[in-house]
């Protein structure tokens, strides 16, 4: 620990709260975003208003800040012995306890004002999401595949995102959020296996620890689902060739991905280059879904 806290030394306090907003790591915030805007260009079948997609992406940026704190709160004492996260502000003791419960609160109360642009549907959605938000660090401890309840806190952002344009859920939104939460177990699994040791020491749940050795073969069919379940939105949606050129490119992507994961021997920064990877896989989609409803 003493090593962790020597390498901060001479960090401002603002930009060790970044870190703690994960602000440092855009990655993970921008596939949070992601889903919340392949929603609103869907349900807009066209350009969204400028001040919804505004207060749709500044909303995932507060409510993936919230997150990040409020599970660096339930995990400090844990993260303290994980050789990946043992930096973390709250971990590695460098913010008190109160700084981050203070934190998350502004956090959660920005995000809740921004909400009060949406409509009464999308608003009771948001306020639906805080709980499994708040409780998905508790699910580790008490359940299997914990990596399920972050994605149903991630398919909330298709949900309230796409009743910001329509005020009702769809068929087709409930095709966006499957694909959602599928892609969302793939690429949280294949980001848990390098802490599957730390985590079987520690007690904690992961769908890594529960996938085991099949682990490779559970991502490729979460995303072989994801891609499904794209292309029976593209059918029912009636979306155009870029659409579906970009949904051709994440799947050989997506495959390419499966095949590197199962591997026997394995790159130990191939969790990290797959989950930034899907970063950018969600662009490409969200580029050929704003094309294809655009022209």
């Amino acid at each position: 620990m003493k090593p962790a806290l020597e390498a901060r030394s001479d960090e401002s306090t603002w930009m060790t709260v970044v870190r703690l907003l994960r602000w440092d790591k855009p990655a993970g915030r921008l596939i949070l975003m992601v889903p919340a805007l392949w929603a609103i260009f869907l349900a807009a079948r066209g350009l969204p208003a400028l001040p919804l997609i505004g207060v749709i992406v500044l909303g995932t940026l507060a409510t993936s800040a919230a997150g990040c704190v409020v599970n660096d709160l339930w995990d400090r004492d844990i993260d303290s012995q994980v050789q990946r996260t043992r930096n973390r502000p709250l971990a590695a003791k460098a913010l008190s306890i109160k700084v981050g419960i203070g934190v998350a609160l502004v956090a959660f109360l920005c995000a809740w004002g921004l909400s009060f642009y949406l409509n009464p549907l999308s608003f009771w959605l948001c306020v639906a999401a805080v709980p499994v938000i708040v409780f998905y660090p508790a699910a580790k401890r008490v359940f299997p595949v914990p990596q399920l309840v972050l994605s149903i806190a991630w398919g909330f952002a298709v949900l309230i995102s796409w009743s910001a344009v329509t005020s009702s859920i769809e068929f087709a939104t409930w095709l966006l959020w499957a694909a959602t939460v599928l892609w969302t177990l793939g690429f949280d699994t294949v980001y848990a296996i390098p802490d599957r040791e730390f985590d079987r020491r520690l007690g904690i749940n992961s769908s890594a620890l529960f996938f085991g050795r099949r682990a490779p073969q559970a991502v490729g069919l979460f995303f072989l689902g994801t891609a499904l379940m794209l292309a029976w939105l593209g059918v029912t949606m009636a979306l155009g060739v870029f659409y579906w050129l970009a949904l051709i490119s994440a799947a050989v992507l997506w495959y390419r991905q499966y095949r590197q994961l199962a591997r026997r021997h394995q790159s130990p920064q191939l969790a990290g280059y797959i989950f930034k990877q899907n970063v950018t896989i969600g662009f490409v989609l969200l580029a050929g879904m704003a094309i294809s409803v655009v022209l």
